[in-house]
């Protein structure tokens, strides 16, 4: 039986999955997409050989096996209760909204009362499975140095509340130091790696970093982890999206990796 996917949120990484799927890259079928901005969910339709249904949230879950978010954080609660209790999986793409406990703690308990599936896609990072395995002992610290060019800022909290000139910015700069809690606060857009370190690092601290650089044209996540198994190091320098500067390309090729890994039969990976 094909999968059937209900896409929330057509902007840049909603674009991306949609394309996959249409392509039959993703062996799965999109019956249904939403957006909040009706205009962008029919231009996506418009690029696409097959043609979806254009539906409110409610039709989009009923027609769907598998619903996935890929609107902002502020859209998660909502979709995660219409899919969730109607029994149906979840996709969440923008990870930072889990950092709020309650909020995590309403999707596990649906999930789990509705035997469904929650997929959170490893985004814009790589080191996941090495990360999940060392949390299986002790871990000690994480930090994580997020270094992208000041356009990738515009518009966030953190950047408006501090009335920082990222103009100005003629080097290196650390703009933010602090818990990935606040992290995720300050940068909803920028930063959701942060959200998924921590979860896969099941409460242990960690610390991130932001610095603007207006030297480079690519988003780079270096990630270090220190505990009982030893240290591991990753580093990942991404394109940024065509379609949106603050989010990597990376993180909708990670999306749509997810889906394939959902709808084949064979699981590589921890």
């Amino acid at each position: 039986m094909v999968l059937k996917i209900g896409l929330v949120g057509c902007g840049a990484i909603g674009m991306e999955i949609a394309k996959a799927i249409d392509r039959g890259d993703v062996a799965a079928e999109l019956v249904a997409v939403f957006d909040r901005n009706e205009d962008r969910a029919r231009d996506l339709v418009k690029g696409l050989e097959t043609k979806p249904m254009i539906s409110d949230l409610e039709v989009l879950v009923e027609r769907s096996d598998l619903v996935v978010e890929a609107a902002s954080q502020r859209a998660v609660a909502g979709v995660a209760k219409a899919a969730l209790e109607r029994g149906r999986d979840l996709m969440i793409m923008s990870v930072g909204a889990l950092m709020d406990q309650d909020l995590r703690r309403m999707v596990e308990g649906l999930a789990k009362d509705r035997s469904c599936r929650v997929y959170l896609p490893s985004g814009a990072i790589s080191g996941l499975d090495g990360l999940k395995s060392a949390g299986a002992g002790r871990i000690d610290l994480v930090t994580l140095t997020t270094t992208k060019n000041p356009k990738g800022f515009v518009g966030a909290p953190y950047i408006e509340e501090k009335k920082i000139d990222l103009d100005g910015i003629s080097k290196a700069t650390v703009i933010f130091e602090g818990p990935a809690e606040e992290a995720v606060r300050a940068f909803p857009a920028n930063v959701n790696v942060a959200a998924t370190l921590s979860l896969t690092a099941r409460g242990s601290r960690v610390m991130v970093r932001i610095v603007a650089d207006p030297g480079v044209d690519v988003n780079i996540h270096q990630i270090t982890a220190e505990g009982d198994f030893g240290r591991i190091t990753t580093r990942v320098e991404n394109v940024p999206s065509p379609r949106n500067p603050k989010t990597s390309y990376l993180a909708a090729l990670s999306a749509i990796a997810t889906l394939r890994s959902i709808a084949e039969p064979i699981k590589i990976g921890t």
